[in-house]
């Protein structure tokens, strides 16, 4: 089973985000991450939505997105091809003990630490969810207290954008 990355241009209406997950739900397709978001233009919302499959469930899905009257194109974001990032808070137990650990680990992978309290560490970290995975692995051992990942957001490399594409 592979993993992949749909974009779906919808116009900014009411429900239509319930929709989309509805259709889904529907098919019985299990949605991996979600996020939507207005675009550059007010009247559309881009939604980036990730899920495990074959090509054959890949192809339905954008089929039947595509019959969805508020969607306006469904276009696929290949490895390579695009650029997908990732958001994650997580609230870490610091101690003296792990404190500088802790801090290793962060500037290691780049991460931020952008609350700080004398028992607790919160820290933000950008990157492809292999990044983020391995983040949290490492971290796990000073006590994981919350974690909220926002999901994948994704572009395709270069000038083109999902309005661009033909309607297929």
């Amino acid at each position: 089973m592979d993993r992949y990355i749909l974009a779906v241009l919808v116009k900014n209406h009411f429900g239509v985000l319930a929709r989309v997950a509805s259709m889904f739900r529907r098919r019985g397709f299990n949605i991996d991450t979600l996020t939507v978001g207005e675009t550059e233009d007010p009247e559309y919302s881009r939604i980036t939505v990730t899920f495990t499959g074959d090509d054959k469930i890949k192809n339905q899905i954008a089929s039947q997105l595509m019959k969805m009257p508020d969607v306006e194109n469904v276009v696929e974001h290949k490895r390579g091809s695009s650029v997908s990032r990732e958001l994650v808070l997580i609230k870490i137990n610091n101690t003296p003990e792990t404190r500088q650990d802790i801090m290793s680990v962060v500037d290691v992978f780049r991460a931020k630490v952008i609350d700080y309290a004398k028992d607790v560490m919160t820290i933000e970290i950008t990157g492809e969810s292999s990044k983020i995975d391995a983040f949290i692995d490492l971290v796990r051992e000073f006590g994981i207290i919350e974690v909220c990942r926002t999901g994948i957001v994704s572009l395709e490399r270069g000038k083109k954008n999902i309005s661009q594409y033909d309607k297929d």
